[in-house]
């Protein structure tokens, strides 16, 4: 009997229309247009600005166009997993909401937190659930509405995140395409660095906590920087080497974006060119959980069936991976 992979066979996203440019934030705090984009790359980012919109409202308009691209009907899928850093609420999951508004009266879904890690970890997540031959369509989401946990008085962070939605489907496969391989690491000594510090139970929501502004994203940047380099890179090249990949096997090199210098030190360490690197950091920012998808959804034309792509994300926590999987549409 062949193997069963998880081959992604349709991806799809959105990010809302309005876009923050560098040059108005240059109006809203203490930076410049050549500070952000020397540092980050970052020249502007999406914005859902309707306060009665949220992650789950993006979940959606991305997964009605993968629904729509691979002919899925709602019914038919199995499962469906959102990572989010800021679901609609602490419960019921997004993904729930998600489902309930496509009409997906046959799924089970949950989300999974892991920081700008968590789709990586829920993509794995999902291709162990098409191994083992119980599932034959899950949806994996990747969403963040950013904007909703940045202080827009913190020159640090706001100049980073934007938000935006996508999602892959995944189908089994018995011709070796679809998901290979991964490293997951985490380390939550690192929560100190990268954190929201109110809104959970050891911190609950309080006239304090919103005063001292402790619900929205704290970073320590140099020691997030440094262990972001370091840990993608080492995930990648371990992937590599375990699957006896070279940088010639690889068409391309899917990262997170959260730094273009952290991209380019990932592509360093994998011994990738620029031109086999996908990027969207520019126009996007750092959508945390939608980042990696929507670069597939970004450079889908590009990519051809058998192309071997090599996945790499850092979170906070800290959290970290790197995957390896054949490109099957």
């Amino acid at each position: 009997m062949a193997k069963i992979t998880a081959n992604i066979t349709g991806v799809a996203g959105y990010v809302p229309d309005y876009v923050l440019t560098n040059r108005e934030l240059e109006t809203m705090v203490d930076t410049n247009d050549e500070w952000i984009v020397t540092r980050t790359g970052i020249r502007e980012r999406r914005i859902l600005k309707d306060p009665d919109k949220a992650t789950a409202y993006m979940a959606t308009q991305a997964v009605n166009e993968l629904l729509a691209q691979t002919n899925t009907r709602p019914q038919e899928i199995d499962a469906i997993i959102c990572a989010t850093a800021t679901p609609d609420m602490m419960f019921p999951a997004t993904a729930n909401l998600v489902g309930a508004e496509i009409g997906a009266n046959n799924a089970f879904g949950y989300d999974l937190q892991a920081a700008c890690s968590g789709f990586l970890y829920s993509l794995t997540t999902g291709a162990q659930m098409i191994e083992s031959g119980r599932f034959k369509k899950v949806l994996v989401i990747g969403a963040d509405k950013m904007s909703s946990i940045v202080d827009y008085t913190d020159r640090s962070t706001c100049i980073i995140f934007g938000d935006g939605a996508a999602a892959v489907l995944l189908e089994p496969n018995t011709e070796g395409f679809g998901f290979h391989d991964c490293v997951l690491r985490s380390d939550g000594s690192g929560g100190k660095f990268l954190n929201i510090y109110a809104g959970g139970s050891l911190h609950p929501a309080s006239h304090e906590t919103v005063d001292k502004r402790q619900h929205y994203i704290f970073q320590d940047g140099q020691p997030v920087f440094k262990m972001a380099v370091s840990k993608m890179a080492e995930a990648a090249q371990e992937v590599m080497q375990r699957n006896q990949l070279t940088a010639n096997d690889i068409a391309w090199l899917v990262p997170h974006q959260a730094n273009k210098r952290i991209i380019d030190a990932t592509a360093r360490a994998a011994g990738l060119p620029d031109e086999k690197v996908m990027i969207t950091i520019a126009k996007y920012g750092n959508t945390t959980n939608a980042t990696i998808p929507l670069c597939l959804r970004d450079y889908k034309d590009q990519l051809k069936k058998g192309d071997k792509l090599l996945l790499a994300a850092f979170g906070g926590g800290y959290t970290w991976g790197a995957a390896y999987l054949t490109w099957g549409i």
